[in-house]
């Protein structure tokens, strides 16, 4: 979903065992997605369904399972390219991600390490702090704790899996973020602390809530400490862009504006933002490259339900009705106007091709869920960029500068993603459910407010970025 209201997706009935055997088959069909109570955690993501054991299932498991694709951090590996710069050493080694969540996981450290086990990655050095106080007691009745574990799992493994030598910090808040100014306080402290401590070199941030949402735009200019302090002192902020297209959440967290809204921080200027994709590889989980045939990632429910018209997820993106546009964009005034636009590049996000996360704290038991959104690409994207930090020998600081000099340079490795838009169709909770859509923009050549530069294939970006 977009930086509001995260929605739980289950499959109903669908729990298979994955082992020698392979998948039970014996599934239902997919249930309309349910409004979690509010308040919600306002994290970008969407869970489609559970495939027990400890074995990591194959694409081919999911398509008989699920009917859509499912894809290991080894296959997102080998869609990146990453292959190649692994037997150069380059691997995020000597790097720090951070990643900041509410409550965190209880099992985070066992389930990173049967993740690493059944893809043959190494374990990484995982470091967990409460900065901003004690985490409460974890209640497997609490939806937003369920949530905000779930995020936290999918959070640390995708970052591993594309970065498999860098050390992983998670930053755990005793606050929940949903909509407005709610939970941002904490965060903005534990991200100070980070910076002012200098823990990490990336930070990645699956969060997010509608501008619109804040009391004022000086609220949000109020909150943007962490991000400035970051940026004095040379470490990357990236933000998901949002999974509800090119509209938001209400405050109360109900979906969605009938009209196009971006949300914080993605927004921020100090902050790349970073959008969804849909990669098309093939049952064994290979596909053409470099990343050619990516789209924006815009998933209908009529995947599950047919005849749903309405839209599961989609890729965040815009413009801000907070910030003016920054120089870095000056060359794309022609698409963003006199505003800020989001997203400024662009990792798998589909749940049409979800991302393999395995937890163990879920009362369905242990085993791998399905994920989709642009939770899965920021962390994507953080192990990115603690790569190509590596390969520089420094922290590369907020990079939105060089990413966009890098546009239609022949080798910057950014790879234009050039179909699928970002509309939305949605069932109004403020209009009484009526059927609502909000238009997006199309993907095209160039930079666009669906897919932002576009995605990256990383022999190429990886260097590009590091300066090389």
């Amino acid at each position: 979903m977009s930086s509001g209201t995260f929605r739980r997706v289950l499959v109903a009935g669908a729990v298979a065992a994955v082992g020698t055997a392979g998948v039970v088959p014996s599934f239902a069909t997919a249930s309309h997605a349910a409004a979690l109570p509010v308040p919600i955690p306002a994290i970008t993501g969407n869970v489609v369904g559970h495939l027990a054991g400890s074995q990591v299932p194959t694409t081919a498991n999911c398509l008989a399972s699920f009917g859509i694709p499912c894809y290991s951090g080894v296959q997102l590996e080998q869609h990146y390219g990453l292959t190649s710069l692994y037997a150069q050493g380059l691997t995020g080694a000597g790097k720090t991600i951070v990643i900041i969540d509410a409550f965190g996981s209880p099992t985070i450290q066992a389930d990173l390490e049967t993740f690493d086990s059944a893809q043959d990655l190494p374990n990484p050095l995982l470091t967990i702090i409460h900065p901003v106080g004690a985490i409460p007691p974890f209640d497997p009745t609490n939806s937003a704790m369920v949530g905000w574990a779930e995020e936290t799992t999918l959070d640390v493994e995708m970052s591993h899996a594309i970065a498999p030598g860098a050390h992983i910090l998670l930053v755990e808040t005793p606050i929940a973020e949903t909509e407005g100014l709610t939970g941002f306080p904490a965060i903005v402290h534990a991200e100070n602390y980070v910076v002012d401590h200098h823990l990490g070199d990336v930070i990645s941030q699956s969060f997010g809530a509608t501008e619109e949402t804040f009391p004022s735009a000086a609220s949000i200019y109020n909150l943007r400490s962490a991000y400035a302090n970051a940026w004095n002192n040379g470490i990357t902020v990236l933000a998901s862009s949002g999974d509800t297209g090119a509209t938001n959440d209400y405050r109360d967290s109900s979906c969605c504006y009938a009209t196009q809204v971006d949300s914080w921080p993605s927004t921020d200027p100090l902050v790349t933002s970073v959008g969804g994709t849909q990669i098309h590889v093939n049952a064994a989980g290979t596909g053409p490259a470099p990343v050619a045939g990516d789209s924006v990632w815009n998933d209908p429910n009529s995947l599950f339900n047919p005849g749903d018209p309405t839209t599961l997820g989609a890729s965040g993106g815009g413009v801000s009705s907070v910030f003016t546009r920054p120089e870095y964009q000056n060359r794309v005034r022609s698409v963003v106007g006199t505003q800020r636009g989001t997203p400024d590049i662009s990792m798998s996000a589909a749940v049409d091709g979800a991302a393999l996360v395995y937890m163990s704290f879920e009362p369905v038991g242990p085993g791998w869920e399905l994920f989709g959104g642009t939770s899965e690409a920021s962390p994507l994207f953080a192990g990115i960029v603690a790569i190509a930090a590596q390969d520089a020998g420094h922290d590369l600081g907020l990079i939105n500068r060089k990413l966009y000099a890098l546009e239609n340079k022949p080798d910057s490795g950014i790879v234009d993603v050039t179909s699928g838009d970002n509309t939305l169709v949605f069932d109004n909770a403020h209009m009484r459910g009526a059927l609502t859509t909000v238009d997006g923009f199309d993907a095209g050549p160039g930079y666009d407010l669906a897919s932002g530069l576009g995605t990256i294939w990383a022999p190429l970006f990886v260097p590009a970025l590091a300066g090389k």
